[in-house]
């Protein structure tokens, strides 16, 4: 009975992460196949909208990052459409939005088949989303091995912890929001370029970078303790 009714939550989890990976196939092949808008026609896109455009942007610009249109175009396109302090401020809005989502969705679609099958090297990189702090996410955020929604939606199959996945989030796409904000704005007005919106980005930058530095030489002490543990540890 016991037996049968593992098998049961294990299919019902096995679907549910089957369904995961259909809706994120179909969400790759949609962007493979819609062509983006290109700049030009990116500014008159929010007047039909009048005061509800800033609502629209959020929302939409979160729609959009769920379905893994890449966050550099939303930044871009609302800086384009806003200015570049206003559309990085949306587009900030909007990253946060849909990496609360994707990871909603991947805690609730895929976790259970996660931690239900993984093994030997895979459990521990899961136990390591679970300890990571904010600076890790950052530096997750900041490596180049998938979109922003993907990586959300990955997330949420971990056993990472919301809040420092939240946070570390945050800091990591504050500098690009506004970096990619100001090149937007810049592509519609080359005449007006606002270096009050580049300047969060190369601070946020610098910043960012000497954390996940720090991160990183501290982790890899651990890792050294770990391996190589003082003479007193051993003989405790």
């Amino acid at each position: 009975m016991i037996a049968a009714a593992r098998r049961l939550v294990r299919q019902r989890s096995g679907r549910r992460f089957t369904l995961l990976l259909v809706i994120l196939a179909l969400f790759g092949l949609a962007l493979l196949l819609v062509p983006l808008p290109s700049m030009d026609e990116v500014p008159g896109l929010a007047d039909p909208l009048g005061p509800f455009a800033p609502v629209a942007a959020v929302l939409g610009g979160a729609l959009l990052l769920v379905v893994l249109i890449p966050r550099t175009f939303i930044s871009m396109a609302w800086g384009a459409i806003f200015g570049s302090l206003t559309g990085a401020g949306y587009a900030l809005a909007a990253a946060m939005l849909a990496a609360a989502l994707g990871f909603a969705v991947g805690r609730l679609l895929g976790r259970d088949f996660v931690a239900e099958r993984v093994r030997g090297r895979l459990a521990r990189l899961d136990g390591w989303f679970a300890r990571q702090s904010i600076l890790g996410v950052i530096s997750v955020r900041l490596i180049p091995i998938g979109g922003f929604g993907l990586i959300s939606y990955g997330y949420g199959t971990t056993a990472a912890r919301p809040m420092p996945y939240l946070i570390g989030s945050l800091l990591a796409s504050t500098p690009s929001a506004f970096g990619y904000a100001a090149v937007g704005a810049a592509v519609v007005s080359p005449t007006e370029v606002n270096w009050l919106a580049v300047a969060p980005a190369i601070i946020g930058l610098v910043t960012t970078s000497w954390l996940v530095s720090r991160w990183w030489r501290s982790e890899r002490q651990i890792r050294a303790e770990v391996r190589h543990p003082e003479p007193a540890q051993r003989g405790a």
